[in-house]
């Protein structure tokens, strides 16, 4: 009997796990050093942030040595990091510095490579918002040269830069999926990907189905309601509409939680519970 148990039991458990491979995952932006709370939160994936980790304006070598401690020993699997580029670097515009921007970028990714990780965020809308007046038509072809040369660079670690639509509010380029997917079609590198990030597209009423027609460089996604951009379920929002989109689109990589907290220890395991449960109602949908 304990061995017929024994059996089920590991049949059980490769079955889910075969499910888990199947459809998106749910996890969470924050700092490496609380993944021990994460994981006791019910995460195992989170999203670091570059500026905390990698760049090396903000982290030096010894400190990087010490926070890469972190990476190996963490619970959590660090799928990606966001908050890419300080604006200072510019990828549109007149002032952009091609070499300081490339040699930043060559950083960033050797030391992603080295945490395990595997996509950068490319949001940094200081680096790529216009100044008024500016032509978008030659800021988009600004974009899409430099953005391809990052790419290259991303290239030799085995890394992708997946680009996220920013709102209006934020940003005055690269607003939506529509906007994102025309880029990614130009710069053309397979080290170049997208982030659908459903926070901006609520805000900018990006409807699901953009997440259809980008679907072929969806790689990651980012996640917060619309309101406040507070944590899921705070407000109640519905974010099913945008799950089946990501469904449709076989999407298996990792939905983040990109919000505010007001007590984050009492709050993300109940953000991961209301996600999870919208999640996993939309795959048993037939």
């Amino acid at each position: 009997m304990k061995i017929l148990l024994h059996i089920l039991l590991c049949v059980f458990l490769s079955l889910n796990l075969l499910a888990q491979k199947k459809k998106a995952k749910i996890g969470i932006i924050g700092d490496v050093a609380k993944s021990e709370m994460f994981f006791t939160s019910g995460y195992r994936y989170m999203e670091e942030g570059v500026s905390r980790s990698f760049s090396p304006r903000n982290v030096s070598d010894s400190a990087f040595a010490e926070r890469l401690k972190l990476f190996k020993s963490s619970k959590v699997k660090v799928v990606a990091a966001n908050v890419f580029l300080p604006g200072v670097l510019r990828l549109v515009g007149d002032d952009i510095n091609e070499a300081a921007v490339l040699g930043y970028v060559d950083t960033v990714m050797k030391r992603s490579k080295a945490a395990g990780l595997k996509i950068i965020v490319l949001g940094s809308g200081g680096s790529r918002n216009l100044a008024e007046g500016y032509d978008k038509e030659k800021a988009k072809l600004q974009f899409i040269d430099i953005v391809r040369k990052m790419s290259a660079v991303a290239a030799r670690y085995d890394m992708l830069i997946a680009m996220e639509n920013l709102n209006r509010g934020e940003c005055n380029f690269v607003n939506n999926l529509t906007e994102s997917l025309e880029i990614a079609n130009a710069i053309n590198h397979p080290n170049f990907k997208l982030t659908a990030d459903i926070y901006h597209m609520l805000r900018e009423k990006d409807p699901p189905s953009s997440i259809v027609a980008a679907g072929k460089y969806i790689v990651h996604c980012h996640i917060a309601e619309n309101k406040d951009r507070a944590y899921p379920g705070k407000n109640g929002e519905d974010f099913k509409p945008y799950f089946r989109a990501l469904k449709e689109i076989g999407f298996k990589g990792v939905v983040t939680m990109e919000c505010g907290w007001t007590k984050i220890e009492e709050e993300a395991p109940l953000a991961l519970q209301y996600l999870q449960g919208q999640l996993d109602e939309v795959y048993k949908e037939k």
